[in-house]
């Protein structure tokens, strides 16, 4: 009697067995049919941030400032750290640290939206902002060693910190997930099948 066939296989590699089966069905998807299909709004969002912080740069000079209308500013700042410039005078190696955590940031949401179907539109959207926006800042952090910020909203002498868009895109990403969460199952089952 062979050996190998009379061999009991150990749970733990069934398991593996089970993954490797769920990981083929995966890898056997259709990319139109995964939550990838949605990428071309990361492209639309990375084109409109770096647009408009090239205009930036083109037009304005590091300080100045151009009044919009009341309560709204274009300024044109310089972050070298996080949101709010968080670690902005530590010395320069926090460039590479928030562009390795944008890196992360992105590959985590890639392999989710090629996890999710393309009908959960919220979800697809919200990681296509964050990944778009986290692109932006990150060719900023990398091709600059600072990331251009310009939008500046005031009331009276208070100022909120300068922002840009790829700043607002990931924030209204962040919140659309967390919206997500408080939808009833039936109204998420709803809005997917949109």
């Amino acid at each position: 009697m062979d050996e190998t066939s009379n061999r009991r296989q150990h749970p733990s590699s069934l398991k593996d067995e089970g993954y490797m089966a769920e990981s083929n069905d995966l890898m056997s998807r259709p990319i139109s049919s995964t939550g990838l299909r949605w990428l071309w709004l990361v492209v639309v969002v990375l084109a409109l941030d770096l647009a408009s912080k090239l205009w930036i740069l083109n037009n304005f000079e590091l300080g100045q400032l151009q009044p919009l209308f009341p309560s709204f500013n274009l300024y044109y700042a310089r972050n070298y750290g996080a949101a709010f410039s968080f670690l902005a005078d530590h010395g320069g190696w926090q460039r590479w640290f928030f562009a390795g955590v944008a890196i992360a940031i992105v590959v985590v949401l890639l392999v989710m939206m090629y996890r999710s179907s393309a009908q959960q539109k919220l979800n697809n959207i919200a990681y296509a902002f964050i990944i778009g926006g986290a692109l932006g800042n990150l060719f900023d952090r990398l091709w600059h060693g600072f990331v251009v910020d310009f939008i500046d909203f005031y009331i009276g002498n208070w100022h909120y910190p300068t922002f840009n868009l790829a700043d607002s895109f990931i924030c209204i990403g962040a919140v659309m997930i967390v919206l997500e969460g408080f939808l009833p199952a039936k109204k998420r089952a709803s809005s997917e099948g949109k």
